[in-house]
């Protein structure tokens, strides 16, 4: 059985959903904060889980999300099936899971999962909207199911009074444009705009974003570093490390150098943020932010 919420039809709404919600309640036969063995295929669900308190028995890609997403830290006891892309479907089987998130991403593994355990999928990232309200909603949604309404609630209240905190503390520098990027090379980036989680939080902070248009974020990064020349004002926020290879070249880029943020110092480098994660890594990247802005100054 698999129930997800809608990414394209406009019929479907939010009362509609949570009646999906209870549905699927019946049938899984949910009792209430008593939360079964849970797997997690996505890192966003696994970021809604945790956060709700609940600790799933396996996930997917744990080295790399320790790694990458750094948070919420994630019990050794969590079994790693392996790649997101291709998890170990046998040693899922073996573990007996009750319930298996995913998000719309990996629909195509809906046949072999749902022979496994029941599914629960929920959208996160929908091109061109920005996705921190459905962040919110999956801990509302998620805390439906599970029986713990009562913890969602006091989560959602969290990350609010969070929020504001981080706002003031950056609202004196407001008035400067800001780009967040994820260097690929020495030539080439990753742009987050406000379809992104980056960019969605950086507008719930005060912040502009310097990148008005869409999100170019792949694989291989696609923007060309001279881009980043055409709003000389800005600031430039790096999101994750720097790829080892493309250190040593970026500092000794004409084009890097070139550009007036780096050469009067408004470029600043945060540690490593899920770009696709969940209410945890929208969070953290504020906080990241606030701390580096805060830590630079006037510079800034």
């Amino acid at each position: 059985m698999i129930v997800e919420k809608s990414k394209t039809s406009p019929l479907i709404g939010r009362r509609q959903a949570l009646g999906l919600l209870a549905a699927f309640a019946v049938a899984w036969d949910v009792k209430a904060a008593e939360p079964r063995r849970i797997a997690a295929i996505d890192w966003a669900m696994l970021e809604t889980l945790m956060a709700l308190g609940v600790t799933p028995i396996a996930a997917t890609e744990l080295i790399q999300f320790r790694s990458g997403a750094v948070e919420p830290e994630i019990p050794q006891s969590v079994v790693d099936l392996g790649l997101r892309g291709s998890p170990n479907f046998e040693l899922l089987h073996l573990l007996r899971p009750e319930l298996i998130l995913i998000s719309p991403f990996y629909v195509r593994h809906r046949p072999a999962l749902e022979a496994i355990a029941p599914v629960f999928s929920l959208p996160f990232y929908i091109q061109g909207e920005p996705p921190y309200a459905k962040a919110l909603a999956a801990v509302s949604d998620l805390g439906t199911l599970l029986g713990r309404a009562d913890e969602a609630t006091k989560v959602l209240a969290e990350q609010a009074a969070m929020l504001e905190r981080f706002r003031q503390q950056v609202s004196p520098f407001s008035a400067r444009p800001t780009y967040i990027i994820n260097v690929g090379d020495s030539r080439h980036f990753r742009a987050f705009g406000a379809d992104s989680m980056f960019g969605d939080i950086m507008q719930r902070l005060g912040l502009p974003n310097a990148w008005t248009d869409r999100s170019r974020f792949t694989f291989a990064a696609p923007v060309p570093m001279e881009n980043l020349a055409a709003n000389p004002d800005a600031r430039i926020v790096i999101v994750s490390d720097i790829p080892v290879e493309a250190r040593s070249s970026l500092r000794d880029s004409m084009i890097w150098k070139s550009l007036k943020p780096v050469q009067q110092g408004r470029v600043v480098n945060i540690g490593n943020v899920n770009p696709y994660g969940g209410i945890t890594a929208g969070l953290r990247f504020a906080r990241l932010l606030s701390e580096a802005l805060t830590k630079g100054g006037e510079t800034l």
